[in-house]
């Protein structure tokens, strides 16, 4: 699991639109209580407390340290690397082999949906295809040169040329099958 730590100012404060998962059987001092902050792009959030908080009035809500833990799941693996468009000609026009791109932005829910998938995908056929993300809005052009006109996108290449192209959400079995038609 990545973890990384983020510092709040103002410190965090625990509001109605904060969710709060804990074991409410569990002593306070042994609860681990989380957090999904709207800001925080969907990342469970482990809230630090101290000790001497545990005291206070309402031992449910306690003072926060200013550091925060952010624990994110692993969404993307090594076997998927990102392509933009200063890297595009080398990485996948320039490819010995079918290369499989996946047009996608932060923001787009669809997405975050195939993007296990993918993930799924390019550890099933290591060393047969070669798997890259593009996001759409730190790289326009690109996508602007292939038609992208709706995420996910996902294209197919084979030495240098696109050869299919997925677009929406689509079962692991759709992906499959295209992906098999390009391998020899």
């Amino acid at each position: 699991m990545a973890a990384f730590t983020c510092t709040s100012r103002p410190p965090v404060s625990l509001r109605s639109e904060t969710r709060i998962a804990s074991s409410p059987s569990a002593p306070l001092s042994a609860r681990r209580m989380f957090a999904v902050l709207p800001e925080s792009g969907g990342l469970r959030v482990r809230l630090s407390h101290s000790p001497t908080s545990l005291t206070s009035i309402n031992p449910r809500v306690s003072r926060l340290r200013r550091g925060v833990v952010c624990e994110a799941q692993e969404t993307t693996t090594d076997i998927v690397s990102v392509v933009n468009d200063s890297t595009w000609e080398s990485l996948v026009l320039k490819a010995d082999g079918p290369v499989l791109v996946d047009f996608w932005a932060p923001w787009c829910g669809p997405c975050k949906m195939i993007d296990p998938l993918v993930n799924e995908l390019a550890q099933q056929y290591t060393g047969k295809v070669k798997f890259y993300k593009l996001n759409t809005d730190d790289s326009p052009s690109t996508p602007s040169q292939y038609n992208v006109r709706s995420i996910p996108t996902i294209m197919i290449f084979v030495n240098g040329e696109k050869k299919d192209a997925i677009i929406g959400a689509v079962p692991k079995s759709t992906l499959t099958s295209s992906i098999d038609k390009f391998l020899q």
